[in-house]
């Protein structure tokens, strides 16, 4: 085994061990042997007596006139791969097997320095961090939602704010800060972020693009947006330890029934164990105690909200419906094949033309449902009753010209319209168009529009022709369609064909 690195050797062994060394001239593995003692041990020991590294004499390999080359290569491109550099060594005449070249380059590939972070101290009121964390996934009803929370912490105080959303987009990433602002009364000079899409679009070297949204929010409370260095995992260290104290310390092993269960909880958790636990900056203070102290340093929020609702354009097709994450929602029947805007929250989602609200429903978070209110199903419904009732009419009077007087004049009687059509188009399946032509006119002589009338007067005529009944008969439809008018195709142009064919023989 290798020698424990804070190993303690007592003088007396150390003596042993030189004597034996420059007295008796015995090596190092024989010294450890016979001592009882790891060759590492005596290698120290030699070492801090001011004698050389000993260690078995290096044997040539046949990679040694390569190095240099090797070197200097690695100097220019330090990330260049072994099996790449391989293919160059050899190309060059290098034997060696590819597997034993790659373990000789892992020892002489350049290492980056270490480099020693300064602990970053700020004062109070002055920064804030964001960051989110993933917390898996949340089922609810036939949809899968990811389940994050927005985390904000107090750089100097270490108070935290928690708040679980189903997504990270970024309405829910301002409802996250305003959340936030509000619970703490104020808000902080700076928000340090992690280069997320939501707050960062765009990063080359030091120019950096900021989403417009951001900064839009960032300008209305007055605070700087400052993104953290490129792979400088001290600068945001406190929001990344927050969440992993939010991981061990609330989440693990916890059951809730839902999202706002969960939210509940998390807030009795921010106000309660995590606000009671020692400030890191002062630690004869909870992080209770600290912030009571931060607050003063805090900015005032403002008078009035920054609106968070999600704002898309949706377009309705043929169906009055729509279609907002995952869910459609009902609109007017009038609107469709129009462009409308949805605007939601997190309770309720409005459907506007213009500035004016055509709907408001409650917002759901299942999948493929279809959220209604009862009034546009029944508005519809009545639409397609009377464009139906349209067009039996329209048959009718096309058929049955008269039948526009006797039409007119029935509701004045107190009698539906629709059920009066229906009983005409009745009698002029069964009657035929000159019958119920004759009827019609015999009942407004009559001073009776009804289609009672209409039907009597039609069995009059039959009987005084001494003719039988109609017998109704209801084809099928694929039976009607084989008595369709066919329009016989003109000849000629079989015999053009025909006198073409002769000529060509």
């Amino acid at each position: 085994t290798e020698e424990e690195p804070n190993m303690t050797i007592l003088p007396e062994l150390e003596a042993q061990i030189l004597r034996y060394y420059h007295v008796e001239k015995w090596r190092t593995g024989t010294i450890a042997a016979q001592l009882g003692v790891h060759h590492g041990t005596v290698t120290r020991i030699l070492a801090q007596a001011g004698l050389p590294k000993i260690g078995a004499p290096r044997r040539a390999s046949a990679i040694d006139p390569y190095l240099p080359f090797i070197r200097e290569t690695l100097e220019k491109f330090p990330t260049l791969t072994a099996s790449r550099l391989y293919a160059m060594v050899k190309s060059r005449g290098y034997s060696g097997s590819p597997d034993h070249f790659r373990h000789l380059i892992a020892v002489h590939r350049p290492r980056p320095k270490a480099e020693a972070y300064l602990r970053l101290r700020t004062l109070p009121g002055e920064q804030a961090q964001v960051d989110w964390g993933h917390f898996g996934h949340l089922e609810i009803g036939r949809a899968q939602r990811a389940l994050m929370g927005f985390v904000m912490v107090l750089s100097w105080s270490r108070m935290i704010y928690l708040r679980f959303f189903l997504g990270a987009h970024m309405e829910n990433f301002l409802r996250g800060h305003v959340g936030a602002f509000a619970a703490w009364g104020g808000v902080p000079r700076t928000l340090l972020y992690d280069n997320l899409k939501s707050a960062v679009l765009e990063r080359q070297g030091q120019a950096i693009r900021f989403n417009p949204v951001l900064l839009s929010f960032a300008g209305h409370h007055r605070y700087e947006p400052r993104p953290v260095a490129v792979a400088r995992g001290n600068e945001k260290g406190r929001v990344e330890r927050a969440i992993r104290y939010i991981r061990d310390n609330f989440f693990a092993g916890r059951t809730f029934t839902g999202l706002d269960d969960l939210n509940a909880q998390a807030e009795a958790w921010m106000t309660g164990p995590a606000a009671d636990r020692r400030c890191p900056e002062d630690t004869t203070l909870s992080v209770r105690e600290a912030f009571a102290l931060e607050t003063k340093h805090l900015l005032t929020l403002p008078e009035n909200p920054y609106p968070t609702d999600e704002q898309v354009a949706v377009k309705i097709n043929k169906t009055p419906y729509a279609r907002f994450d995952l869910n459609d929602y009902s609109v007017p029947h009038d609107y469709v094949q129009r462009t409308l805007t949805v605007v939601s929250s997190l309770q309720e989602v409005r459907i506007l033309n213009g500035q004016e609200v055509l709907a408001t429903h409650p917002r759901s978070f299942d999948k493929g449902l279809q959220i209604e209110i009862p009034a546009h199903i029944e508005a519809l419904l009545e639409h397609k009753h009377q464009a139906s009732q349209h067009r039996g009419t329209d048959r009718l009077t096309q058929a049955v010209p008269q039948s526009r007087d006797l039409l007119i004049q029935a509701p004045d009687r107190g009698e539906p319209l629709g059920r009066i059509t229906v009983a005409l188009l009745h009698l002029l399946d069964r009657y035929g168009a000159t019958e119920l032509q004759a009827g019609i006119q015999e009942a407004l002589q009559r001073g009776v529009p009804h289609p009672n009338a209409v039907r009597l007067a039609l069995e009059r005529r039959r009987e005084a022709r001494e003719l039988p009944p109609p017998v109704e008969i209801t084809l099928p439809r694929h039976v009607q369609d084989r008595d369709t008018p066919v329009q016989a195709h003109q000849l000629d142009g079989y015999d053009q064909i025909t006198e073409a064919s002769h000529d060509a023989d």
